[in-house]
């Protein structure tokens, strides 16, 4: 019991570190590819290639002056940021990074915690994010600030709506709520994505709403709210704020992989490799590829695509995506009940 526990510590801390060092350098990523889509060189001055930007700019924040308005709620504008990076990190948790590994007898899981209500687990966190958010806003006592952040409430909780109901068409095909055990159903070329393709395009869509990133990006918009619901934050709590964002960035990458695009597995690849320890760190290096694979697109959506109109934006989630998402769940029961799964 000893060992277990351990062990399921020291996993709860690769995967935290993981995810803060993905996180880390997607901004340094973001900028390189933002530079190589516009015809320029990106960051080239902290260390070879301007690799060690990232570190720079974590030396940067904490060294900058610490500013919290007389006007504000101390107590409030300090938990909203706190928030906001806890619940961005609690996804990982749930997420099946490999098969398991068999050391010296024993065999250890490479996911975290395996709840057999994993997809409740997830949008149950993703809803709680949203405080961190609303809380920074209004605890600032701004009016920008404020407006920010009821424009990320609304956005967030209008796109949750779409995002869980192309999970319920998602659910119904694979019978199940426990990610682990849909990552586990994609074996060879058995990946959600060709039973669920309408599923995917929602739910992806969803995912550029819910990490408030371009197109999406109405709650933070310089042009209108001159930073939107973090503008009175400064120092590391501004630095909450924006690593939150890559980091749900990093986790909505792992689980459009693990959901859609079958998480560790990989087809033909059982056949080349018999070694279940080696098949496991293939699986997981193969997860990854396809994370980085994600988080380009959303790097590239970012730089491509020109900010909605919010009246767009509320149109897309309301009238647009919920009605797809229905129509998903009616045609995904129809083709169960002909085919004879239900």
């Amino acid at each position: 019991m000893i060992e277990y526990i351990i062990y399921k510590a020291i996993l709860v801390v690769i995967v935290f570190c993981i995810t803060l060092v993905a996180a880390m350098y997607s901004t340094y990523a973001e900028r390189k590819i933002a530079g190589f889509i516009q015809d320029r060189l990106g960051p080239n001055r902290a260390g070879p290639f301007g690799i060690l930007q990232p570190v720079a700019d974590g030396v940067k924040m904490f060294m900058k002056e610490e500013m919290i308005p007389d006007v504000s709620n101390k107590f409030l504008f300090i938990l909203g940021p706190s928030v906001a990076m806890f619940t961005s990190l609690m996804t990982g948790a749930i997420i099946p990074w490999g098969t398991s590994l068999t050391i010296l007898g024993h065999q250890y899981s490479l996911q975290v915690a395996d709840v057999n209500i994993g997809i409740l687990y997830l949008l149950g966190i993703t809803s709680v994010g949203v405080y961190g958010i609303m809380i920074g806003g209004w605890a600032s006592n701004n009016k920008f600030a404020l407006l920010g952040a009821l424009r990320a409430s609304s956005q967030m909780i209008s796109y949750e709506i779409g995002m869980g109901l192309s999970i319920i068409a998602l659910i119904m095909t694979t019978g199940t709520l426990s990610i682990g055990e849909i990552a586990a159903q994609q074996h060879g070329w058995h990946w959600n994505i060709l039973y669920q393709p309408l599923g995917f395009l929602i739910f992806i869509i969803c995912a550029f709403a819910e990490t408030n990133r371009a197109p999406f990006d109405l709650p933070e918009c310089e042009s209108e709210l001159i930073g939107g619901y973090h503008t009175e934050y400064s120092s590391m709590k501004l630095g909450f704020y924006l690593f939150a964002e890559y980091t749900n960035m990093f986790i909505s990458s792992a689980i459009l992989a693990t959901l859609y695009f079958g998480g560790y597995n990989m087809p033909f690849l059982g056949r080349f490799v018999h070694d279940p320890n080696m098949l496991a760190l293939l699986g997981t290096f193969f997860l990854f590829c396809k994370i980085c694979f994600f988080i380009f697109v959303f790097m590239w959506v970012r730089w491509t695509l020109p900010r909605f109109r919010y009246d767009q934006l509320m149109n897309l989630g309301w009238k647009g995506l919920i009605p797809l998402a229905i129509l998903n769940i009616a045609i995904t029961g129809i083709v169960m009940w002909i085919t004879g799964k239900i």
